[in-house]
């Protein structure tokens, strides 16, 4: 019985196990499921998390269930690639045959001293909850630091504006203007809504320290109750630690067919995987199945696809608290409802079909 061994049961390796179970998986292969949750989570979701407009509940996934899914919750420390071997936490070690290695991003400080000590998180589900416990008991008129300006720090400012009325949040960006990689059109709105909503934005910031309840912009100390670091992703330190060429965001550079070179029993999918595009759920959506047709094709001794077609990503939708939101959708700015309507339309759909 060959072992199908999947590490990380994020949107990549859902997707995989969706395409795969009941039906497509061979009688002769097994697969192992690592993930240090008993349950997928809706990582799009932490920032509400965190803001505690929704319940924990509400952003876990169902593994699915089949005779020859074995699940294993714990957590990774390292895969030695030459001996096909993934070494775990308090476990024993797992052999595989085939490796989908999909542990998802971790916080990129970039060495700012403190950083990493002293603010809070939403990269992870434990981390949102600690960071939901920090804000929610903080007491009335406290004030709230967001590092970063981008999809999931605008998301989570916006969410706790609504969820906490009384805070004083200020959200620091390194550029001119927030959303920075979005139309400026659409920066305007945002800026626009976080005005009228009393959210002040320090644009162009340097954070140069943080100390506890102290960050620094550009050597000019803020004192804040709670600080949230949403300013740059990196690979798991797995990933960062595996002896094989990286790109310059330190992503695993890989072959056509989504294996990393010279090791084609171990392929990488979603945030740790250099790609044209960047991460995203919807991403990692897309390359789990072509990970899939190959994974096929190899288990049938069939030549395996010489290229893909480029994938094709819908957009990119970002809420503004329950009623308004906006984003790109075929490379369209929308603003307003409409956005939003369609982020809950998105998450009840991926909900419905895959829970």
């Amino acid at each position: 019985m060959k072992n199908l061994v999947i590490l990380g049961g994020g949107y990549g390796g859902m997707r995989v196990l969706l395409r795969l179970l009941p039906n497509q998986l061979p009688e002769d292969v097994q697969i192992t499921l690592i993930d240090k949750n008993p349950y997928h989570c809706l990582k799009t979701e932490y920032y509400a998390l965190a803001a505690g407009t929704i319940s924990d509940h509400h952003i876990r996934v169902s593994f699915p269930e089949h005779p020859r899914l074995h699940s294993v919750f714990g957590e990774v420390t390292s895969v030695d690639l030459e001996n096909k071997q993934v070494q775990l936490n308090d476990y024993e070690p797992v052999a595989f045959d085939d490796l989908i290695i999909g542990l998802g991003c971790v916080d990129k400080y970039h060495n700012v001293p403190g950083a990493d000590e002293f603010t809070y998180s939403i990269q992870s589900i434990d981390q949102s909850r600690e960071t939901y416990q920090v804000l929610n008991n903080l007491k009335a008129d406290a004030t709230v630091g967001i590092v970063g300006a981008g999809l999931s720090g605008v998301e989570l400012a916006s969410e706790l504006r609504e969820s906490r009325k009384d805070l004083n949040i200020k959200l620091f960006d390194r550029s001119k203007h927030i959303l920075s990689s979005f139309p400026e059109r659409l920066s305007s709105y945002v800026e626009k809504w976080f005005t009228e909503h009393g959210v002040e934005i320090i644009s162009e910031a340097n954070i140069t320290k943080v100390e506890p309840n102290i960050v620094y912009n550009h050597d000019q100390p803020f004192e804040c109750d709670a600080i949230v670091w949403t300013a740059g992703i990196q690979p798991n330190k797995v990933v960062r630690d595996l002896p094989v060429e990286k790109d310059n965001q330190g992503r695993v550079v890989l072959t056509v067919q989504h294996f990393i070179p010279n090791h084609e029993d171990v392929f990488v999918v979603g945030d740790c995987a250099s790609l044209p595009h960047a991460p995203s759920a919807q991403l990692a959506e897309a390359q789990a199945e072509q990970i899939v047709q190959v994974l096929l094709k190899k288990w049938n001794n069939e030549p395996l696809p010489e290229s893909f077609p480029p994938f094709k990503l819908k957009g990119v939708l970002g809420s503004l608290g329950k009623k308004q939101g906006f984003g790109l959708v075929n490379d369209r700015p929308l603003m307003g409802r409409v956005p939003r309507l369609l982020k809950s339309g998105v998450l009840w759909m991926y909900k419905y079909h895959n829970g």
